[in-house]
């Protein structure tokens, strides 16, 4: 049988529309509303109106959680079940749902704490870079205070983040094929986190997880793991650390993945891993046919 990872995308995949072709399934309903009573407002409202409304991180990343959840929670009726499972940033608390180390209800309450302390975040700068030289991007950020490197999403396109002068003092010292601002409210996935990290911490600790039923591949630390105590660790560094998504693609291939499905929204994961690892088979599922 083909050895297969499940990928999960994160903030910036997010659709209008996303969940709408598969609302009326029963299975699905009783997801929303749950969603409802756990949120105080609609995914679907959400997904139907404004992509503005939708961009911002507070609605954002519960809207993939349960979209995604729910495509999860599908594909165990029809797939054979993974082998490992990742996730860009929001996406790892999916494949932590996936892994069954919490469940449905449990993830949203943490993902909704999460979203409410990264929205109220602020001050920061994120930028996307496309076509560069390593070396001299590194470099520039470990002579420049205040700024790091936040996704590590390829050889050629990773994100920095840090305080705006510092994210232009980086900008200024490198060339690169294109540099894209990010619209985020703050600094995410570096120190500048670290207060709202701290209080997310608390919510954490009141959270059991459970022993995961297939490995998964954390963003700060990409080697496959189980242990719950081991993968709630890992998610407690999150938010401060970077997402090392290049190194979970070199992983994937080194652990035997012969086929990566990109459970999600859009097709910005599969194309990170045909450019890191070109001789992995590759499926998207962006909705299931009822």
């Amino acid at each position: 049988m083909t050895k297969t990872a499940w990928v999960f995308p994160g903030q910036g995949s997010q659709e209008v529309g996303m969940g709408v072709d598969f609302a009326q399934h029963p299975d699905a309903q009783t997801k929303f509303e749950q969603a409802e009573a756990i949120l105080g407002w609609s995914i679907l409202d959400i997904v139907q109106g404004e992509a503005s409304q939708l961009s911002q991180t507070l609605y954002t990343q519960p809207c993939l959680y349960v979209v995604e959840s729910i495509l999860v929670d599908f594909l165990r009726q029809t797939h054979p079940q993974p082998d490992l499972v990742a996730g860009h940033s929001l996406g790892e608390y999916v494949a932590l749902y996936a892994a069954g180390v919490f469940d449905f209800a449990t993830g949203l309450q943490l993902v909704k704490r999460r979203a409410e302390l990264m929205d109220s975040a602020a001050g920061g700068k994120m930028a996307a870079l496309i076509g560069f030289d390593r070396e001299q991007l590194e470099q520039a950020i470990q002579q420049t205070e205040g700024v790091v490197l936040a996704n590590d999403n390829s050889s050629a396109q990773v994100v920095i983040s840090g305080t705006p002068e510092a994210v232009e003092a980086v900008l200024g010292q490198i060339k690169v094929k294109r540099a894209v601002p990010l619209s985020v409210s703050g600094a995410f996935h570096s120190p500048f986190m670290a207060i709202a990290a701290t209080e997310f911490a608390q919510e954490l600790a009141k959270i059991e997880f459970q022993t995961a039923k297939m490995p998964v591949l954390s963003n700060v630390e990409p080697n496959p793991t189980t242990d719950a105590n081991l993968l709630k660790e890992r998610l407690n560094q999150q938010m401060t650390g970077s997402v090392r998504w290049r190194e979970i693609c070199l992983n994937l291939a080194e652990l035997g993945v012969e086929k990566v499905v990109e459970v999600g929204p859009g097709k910005v994961l599969t194309g990170l891993v045909k450019r890191t690892c070109p001789n992995l088979a590759l499926e998207n599922i962006s909705s299931i046919s009822l």
